[in-house]
Order: C-alpha cells, then sequence, then structure tokens
C-alpha cells in the first residue's frame, strides 16, 4: 500500500500515522507517513457486506450505493466509514475538511506557518548594509525575536538560533548607537 518514496519498499502498518519520524526498514531513510484511515483499515467481508445499503437506511452523500454511518458534524451530510475523516473528535466529509482548511477554522490542520525567526533575523541585518535604518530596525528586530520566542517555529521542528542571532545582532546595533549618543553628547 503505501511505499518508501527511496526504495519502494512497502511500509508497515506501524509506522503509519505516528507522530514522529520512522526509519524505513530497508534502506533506513527516516520518513514519516501519513494516510487516511480507511486506507489502512481492515474490512472483512461481513463488514463490506453490512455497508451496502439496505432499502429503508440512508445512503452516504458521496457514494449513494453504500450505508451511511455517521452525518458530517459541520454539514450534516450522511457519510459512509470510507469518506467519514475523523478529526478532533468530530466526523467530517472531505468538502468541510478542504473548506476548514482553506478558511482556517480547523487549527489542527495547519498547513504554513509565519516563520518570525527568519523575519526577525532579515530586520536585524538587511539595514546593517546602509547604518542607518538599524536605529529604527534594531529596537523592532529585538521586540519581535522576544514578542514571538514561543511561537511555533515551523512544520519541520527548528532550533531558536535565528532568534538567538536576531537578538545578539540587535543588541549590538543599539549598543553602537548608544555609543555614538554618547560621543557626540560628551
Amino acid at each position: 500500500m503505501i511505499k518508501c518514496p527511496k526504495c519502494e519498499t512497502r511500509l508497515p502498518e506501524s509506522t503509519i500515522n505516528t507522530s514522529r519520524l520512522e526509519a524505513c526498514l530497508a534502506c533506513g531513510v527516516m520518513i514519516r507517513a501519513d494516510a487516511f484511515p480507511a486506507l489502512i483499515r481492515k474490512q472483512s467481508a461481513v463488514q463490506t457486506g453490512e455497508l451496502l445499503q439496505a432499502e429503508n437506511e440512508a445512503s452516504c452523500f458521496y457514494h449513494p450505493k453504500k450505508k451511511a454511518v455517521v452525518p458530517c458534524s459541520v454539514c450534516g451530510r450522511f457519510l459512509c466509514a470510507l469518506c467519514d475523516v475523523e478529526l478532533d473528535g468530530c466526523s467530517m466529509c472531505l468538502t468541510c475538511v478542504e473548506a476548514g482548511k482553506n478558511q482556517r477554522k480547523i487549527k489542527s490542520l495547519e498547513n504554513k506557518r509565519t516563520l518570525y525567526d527568519n523575519r526577525a533575523l532579515s530586520i536585524a541585518v538587511v539595514p546593517m548594509l546602509f547604518v542607518y535604518p538599524t536605529i529604527i530596525t534594531a529596537p523592532i528586530a529585538l521586540f519581535m525575536a522576544l514578542w514571538y520566542w514561543k511561537e511555533p517555529s515551523s512544520i519541520i521542528p527548528r532550533t531558536k538560533i535565528r532568534f538567538i542571532i536576531a537578538i545578539i545582532l540587535s543588541l549590538c546595533q543599539i549598543a553602537g548607537w548608544l555609543l555614538v549618543l554618547w560621543f557626540f553628547i560628551r
């Protein structure tokens, strides 16, 4: 079913839908495989027969010949076991999941983040080329680095080194301006 992108070896089910990177058993490359539960769910012959719609039962909105097992908690459409996406304890259809992702209403479906560490570092470094803007940008970069320190940095885990460099550069720029100011006052 799901294969390693490097060596094309089938991944065991224990490595699918985990929150951490797993090593491929054949080539050792670290990967994370996420799949819809219906893709890896084992269905027996009895279960498959029960999924077919009977005469007086509700059918799936997307598969009219299949028996509905749950309504979508957002739009109310009836869903079969294949269409049911469980997210944050709610059953949702794919249309509502996609709409929630696009409208950013579902927080657990985050697909991009603002990288405040990169912004703070660029605000600290780029104005150094022109020197004079640093009188304004150094405090802004310092503020951003400290204010967004605890914000999630990226979907892929990163270190705080960019924040640390931005703080050090900003403090050096502020200290330089204070020395210039002290020199002119004296």
